[in-house]
């Protein structure tokens, strides 16, 4: 459904200019399970974009990725999860000839393919959290930030917020019989994202 959505609004020319492109970057991720206060942890981007250029300056940007995201759960256990994701950035910027500065502003939806969490194997419930069985995968948020296009380069930094949850209510439930300091709201994972594109 998200690579149907992807071409589909690819192929929506409407005297528009289309460029193709492929992308990759960082991610710099967390999620606070406990009152711990824990570090971001490193994660990476790649995937296919392409960009359609509007009038007025503006831009429509989607693109389907594959986002590995880390974050700690406490400080001797990791979580890691890879989700496929269809961000779109809506972006406005004059054109200066050389280059192009522009804001962004990016509504995204993901389903995760993949989960694991490392770290202490001696801790007894960290099979629970490599399993499945009571986690959301399907997931949606907004990012927001600014980049540059410069000849076939284009360089994005946004901040991502998440809105779904990590854990549904019976998961998140288990998971708090393991810890007794844990916060009482469920965050999925939310950072700070850095891309580079190369466009043809």
């Amino acid at each position: 459904m998200i690579i149907a959505a992807f071409l589909t609004l690819c192929s929506v020319q409407s005297h528009a200019q289309i460029r193709w492109g492929v992308t990759g970057g960082m991610n710099f991720s967390t999620s606070k399970f406990t009152e711990v206060d824990v570090q971001a942890r490193t994660g990476w981007n790649a995937g296919l974009t392409c960009i359609v250029d509007l009038p007025l300056g503006l831009s429509l940007q989607p693109a389907l990725i594959y986002s590995q995201k880390n974050t700690n759960v406490t400080e001797s256990i990791a979580q890691n999860m890879g989700f496929v994701e269809l961000p779109v950035s809506v972006q406005w910027g004059p054109d200066l000839l050389l280059f192009r500065p522009f804001v962004d502003f990016t509504p995204y939806v993901g389903y995760a393919i993949s989960n694991k969490a490392y770290g202490d194997v001696s801790f007894a419930g960290i099979k629970d959290f490599s399993s499945w069985e009571g986690k959301e995968r399907f997931e949606y948020g907004l990012g927001i930030g600014g980049g540059i296009n410069i000849w076939k380069l284009q360089v994005i930094a946004r901040y991502c917020w998440n809105f779904g949850s990590l854990y549904n209510v019976e998961g998140w439930n288990d998971i708090k019989n393991h810890f007794s300091d844990l916060k009482t709201d469920n965050r999925n994972f939310q950072g700070l994202t850095l891309s580079l594109a190369l466009l043809f």
